[in-house]
């Protein structure tokens, strides 16, 4: 069902039907500054994209003309959309589902969907190794013998809901450099713009893309901007806070994990700094060479 709004329908900041947390990273970043810092209409995020209707699809491909889609998703969570979509299916008149694995991704005319696990093997390695040995034994028994999801709950219970989300953006940065250096190779190509970057609630995985995209502008987006364009999906997510809430304890997370924690910002940008020498240094390291940063920069910054 679609959500009512009472936006005008004219304004290029209107509500899409389906998607929520959408939005366009330069208006953000632009307006807080009351300057023209990030290009308008090339770099956009937002939550899963899955249940767009017919008029978001048209509007993401006729109106937006994205490009390229950057899904951000973990296998799990891809697997746990599949099964939703084909229940809904099986419950209407819809039709009944194909089975496919890609059941649940939104398709865009002429656009690449590019799906990189941000929290892909590596991830899941450096994460188990956070268990203790009684619970690293269960967990690897849980998945060896099919119960793959007992597994992610158990290491979310044990590893992920004490880390909180500011942790696991750093874990992030040190298991998975393939996966990063994928998404930033992509970023570095005009053929991908305008780029959709989305994960499941488009907040923080989705967060620290945008977050070092646009430390790569260095000192001409202030802190507060950035800050306020990764707290603002706290509230774009009420929507569906209910339904996110079932699925975050299904992984074994508390409701934190649906809040942009106030220091994520300072905490992920010292991090980079004090472990890599900032941003540029970071990525230079997995691969993304000051040229190709240069070449991301042209894109956004101009």
């Amino acid at each position: 069902m679609a959500r009512s709004s009472s936006v005008d329908l004219d304004s290029p900041d209107r509500p899409f039907d389906n998607i929520i947390n959408f939005r366009d990273v330069g208006r953000t970043i632009n307006h807080f500054c009351g300057a023209q810092i990030v290009k308008e209409g090339v770099l956009f995020r937002s939550a899963r994209p899955d249940d767009a209707s017919e008029r978001d699809t048209r509007r993401l491909a006729e109106e937006l003309h994205i490009a390229s889609v950057i899904d951000l998703r973990s296998s799990t969570e891809h697997q746990m959309a599949t099964r939703k979509r084909c229940a809904e299916k099986a419950e209407s008149a819809t039709g009944p589902p194909s089975g496919r694995p890609d059941e649940h991704l939104l398709r865009i005319p002429d656009a690449q969907l590019h799906r990189i696990s941000l929290t892909g093997k590596s991830f899941e390695h450096a994460l188990l190794w956070r268990l203790d040995w009684s619970n690293y034994l269960k967990a690897i028994a849980f998945a060896a013998t099919g119960y793959r999801n007992d597994a992610v709950k158990l290491v979310g219970q044990q590893v992920m809901q004490p880390r909180g989300l500011t942790g696991l953006a750093q874990d992030t940065l040190d298991a998975s450099t393939s996966e990063l250096r994928s998404v930033f190779e992509l970023l570095s190509r005009k053929a991908s713009y305008p780029v959709l970057v989305h994960c499941t609630q488009g907040k923080d995985r989705t967060g620290l893309v945008v977050l070092m995209l646009l430390l790569l502008a260095g000192e001409k987006i202030p802190t507060p901007a950035i800050v306020d364009d990764y707290s603002r999906s706290e509230l774009e997510l009420v929507p569906e806070f209910e339904e996110r809430m079932k699925e975050i304890r299904d992984l074994g997370l508390g409701e934190e994990y649906t809040r942009c924690p106030p220091g994520f910002v300072d905490a992920t940008t010292e991090y980079l700094q004090s472990r890599y020498g900032g941003v540029q240094n970071y990525l230079s390291g997995i691969g993304i060479n000051a040229d190709v940063q240069d070449n991301i920069r042209q894109m956004l910054f101009g």
